[in-house]
């Protein structure tokens, strides 16, 4: 099997020839170990394309996580100038904008004074709302607009061209031998983008019903994200749905406010497009296991093990592991970033004699790996499914 079959069949539930490995990486663990720039990797389609490449052959991994859109093939016409200061380069943008882009995280953008944008609950008309991307080149805004364009991103013709271009990119040079995913905030993750954190969390309990109001239309943009990426070639969709977990609300919260919606999203690419949909929630879900296989999932990512989240990775496979497919708990700090090399050769060696058997595990760290983690101690990853993942 090539590495697309082995992740295939892993998230069919099927075993392959041995248990795939596919992480995902920080942002900038790619900017210190890459051959490009920071600046180029963020802001380029190309760039960033060319440093998931770069990384996964590296590392062995067996599939590629798209987690930045695609970028305006014209951005640098938008910048005036490029300074250096102490917490990194700083982009001055001809719109007045500027952002921070530090050596090892993900770059900042704020308005001319200095502050970062925040729509209020207030002022939001639900049915402006199509999607949020946080991690757009000029950050959040309302009603939306892409890059530094003067206008709103108009609804019945939201997403520009270019917004696939990645995807483009890597399924023409890699997407026949390496699983090429794409990535969609969920609804519930654009609204506290939108709103910042702690104010979105207020607004759930200030005016559910608007709240609900805004997520029904989120959705329905994320459904059409997800068709367009399905439609360009990805072998699978992540749902990140980061805030989803226990340290940000109760189960009873998720039922009102994630499952549904999440629910429909998972629905409505199904409805044209029959591929692979997991879910990304990190930290403490070992009391909403069940609740996440509720939303139609095909597979749940990050399984976070104490003391970084609450997830036990025995009881995880018997609980939800024939149902869907479990990806990660490896914890990322402690082991990954902390630990030396034989320790992540052994804690992948547990993970894998536990849930290997039956099929539907793919080894990875439990959330990003961090931007300084070392290189040997994730080589070792690929050296554990090498020796102990092979279906025999």
């Amino acid at each position: 099997m090539n590495s697309r079959e082995r992740m295939a069949a892993a998230m069919r539930l099927r075993e392959p020839d041995r248990v795939p490995l596919m992480c995902q990486l920080s942002l900038g663990h790619y900017f210190l170990n890459c051959e490009k720039p920071e600046i180029e990797i963020w802001h380029s389609s190309e760039g960033f394309a060319d440093a998931l490449i770069e990384l996964q052959r590296r590392y062995g991994f067996d599939g590629i996580l798209v987690n930045l859109p695609g970028r305006d093939p014209d951005w640098r016409t938008y910048i005036n100038r490029i300074e250096e200061r102490s917490d990194g380069k700083v982009i001055q943008w001809v719109s007045g904008h500027y952002t921070v882009c530090p050596p090892d995280d993900n770059p900042h953008v704020y308005r001319e004074d200095g502050s970062r944008y925040f729509a209020t609950l207030a002022e939001i008309e639900p049915q402006k709302l199509v999607y949020i991307e946080p991690h757009d080149l000029s950050g959040v805004s309302y009603p939306y607009y892409w890059g530094f364009s003067p206008d709103p991103a108009p609804p019945d013709d939201f997403f520009p061209p270019w917004h696939f271009e990645t995807i483009d990119y890597l399924v023409g040079r890699v997407g026949k031998s390496v699983s090429v995913h794409g990535e969609i905030f969920s609804p519930f993750t654009q609204l506290l983008e939108l709103l910042d954190y702690s104010n979105g969390l207020m607004a759930l309990i200030d005016d559910p019903g608007k709240c609900k109001a805004c997520l029904e239309a989120l959705t329905r943009g994320s459904i059409e994200l997800g068709r367009r990426q399905a439609a360009h070639g990805v072998d699978a969709i992540l749902i990140s749905s980061a805030f989803a977990g226990g340290g940000f609300i109760s189960p009873e919260q998720y039922r009102e406010f994630v499952l549904p919606f999440e629910r429909l999203l998972i629905e409505g690419i199904r409805a044209e497009h029959d591929l692979p949909i997991y879910t990304h929630t990190c930290g403490s879900i070992g009391d909403r296991l069940e609740l996440m296989q509720a939303t139609g999932t095909n597979g749940i990512d990050t399984l976070d093990p104490p003391p970084l989240g609450t997830v036990e990775l025995a009881e995880a496979k018997e609980l939800i592991g024939r149902a869907v497919f479990i990806k990660g708990n490896i914890d990322p700090v402690n082991t990954i970033l902390l630990g030396k090399p034989e320790q992540v050769f052994e804690e992948a060696r547990k993970c894998i004699s536990v849930a290997a058997r039956g099929g539907g595990y793919i080894l990875s760290s439990a959330c990003s790996i961090p931007p300084h983690a070392s290189p040997a101690n994730i080589l070792k990853l690929h050296d554990a499914v090498e020796e102990f993942g092979h279906y025999v």
